[in-house]
């Protein structure tokens, strides 16, 4: 809730209307978990509130750490059984949380784990302001990138109130630089996004030419790459804020120069960075990792092309915490 909602509860509670600012300052500032710890606000009326709110953070149920650092965690989330999945990577002196925005997810690309398990719901912002609240480096956090399970687009509500409490004087106060949303190119709300928001964008695209991107991600047959590609063309990314795509390398299937060339030719012009994936094996689905010295060979060849394109390193695999690989399943749960 911003301060002007929580102003509302405390009127309607009896309270002064500044108490509002003092949650806020409590919830989002000080971090505090309980509204017992939030001393300058009377004690009875402490009480009242807590008869019916409460602060809102799920501690999590699970976490592993990988030999690299990366840490996984596992939170309850609203939904019979429904659990979701967050990561924390470390890197010198940054730590950014990969968050997620649903259970589960509908966009059926048949590379991810999450869009394998199909959809259980949307996340509100309470439940994706949860996992900044409730890791263990939540003091410590640098960056944030929309990434986890779920089309974040597809929950934009939900996930533009989150933001706003991140970004927010009277909330986080975190700089939009410090936080990327990724996307397959939900059109409609990608617009809303791009004219609401500052944040940083993501586009994953994995593949250049259509029919062959449809066969992995359907959303091509709604949304497709071109038409998101047009959409993007008509903002600025000269400035602070930035575009990135994600392009996931499959052996074989998508690293030829033939696709190097026209995913060059597809971004000319545009002021982007190509971000180059491995793929990270999951069960039932025919394809591999491109060999290291191909991913070098297509990045290179998109730098003579004039598109800046790097390798990223991967995080976590060994406890399933890479891209494609969140599940969010738990035997306990």
């Amino acid at each position: 809730m911003n301060p002007d909602e929580l102003r509302q509860i405390a009127l309607s509670e009896g309270l002064p209307g500044f108490t509002g600012k003092q949650l806020a300052r409590w919830m989002y500032v000080k971090k505090v978990r309980t509204l017992a710890e939030m001393t300058d606000i009377p004690l009875s009326g402490r009480e009242r509130l807590g008869e019916k709110y409460e602060v809102g953070v799920t501690p999590y149920v699970d976490c592993q750490v990988s030999s690299d650092g990366t840490k996984k965690y596992l939170f309850p989330v609203s939904g019979a059984g429904n659990a979701v999945e967050s990561v924390m990577i470390p890197d010198a002196d940054r730590k950014t949380l990969c968050v997620s925005s649903q259970a589960g997810c509908k966009m059926g690309c048949r590379f991810c784990m999450t869009g394998r398990q199909g959809f259980h719901g949307n996340l509100s912002a309470a439940e994706i302001l949860s996992q900044f609240l409730a890791v263990d480096e939540s003091d410590d956090l640098t960056n944030a990138v929309f990434m986890g399970m779920g089309e974040p687009l597809d929950n934009w509500d939900e996930v533009r109130r989150a933001i706003e409490v991140l970004t927010a004087d009277w909330g986080f106060a975190w700089s939009p630089k410090r936080i990327t949303l990724s996307t397959i190119g939900v059109l409609p709300n990608l617009k809303r996004f791009l004219d609401e928001c500052r944040c940083h964008l993501a586009v994953s695209l994995h593949n250049p030419f259509p029919q062959e991107r449809l066969s992995l991600m359907p959303v091509e047959k709604g949304y497709r790459i071109y038409d998101v590609l047009d959409l993007i063309r008509q903002y600025d990314f000269t400035g602070q804020r930035r575009v990135s795509f994600e392009y996931t390398m499959f052996g074989g299937f998508n690293d030829s120069f033939r696709h190097a060339d026209e995913l060059a030719r597809l971004l000319r012009g545009l002021e982007c960075r190509v971000n180059l994936i491995r793929f990270h094996q999951i069960p039932d689905f025919p394809y591999r990792t491109s060999p290291d010295s191909v991913m070098e060979a297509f990045r290179d060849r998109l730098g003579r092309r004039g598109v800046t394109a790097t390798i990223r390193a991967s995080r976590g695999e060994d406890i399933l915490a890479a891209c494609g690989m969140l599940a969010g399943k738990h035997k306990t749960l």
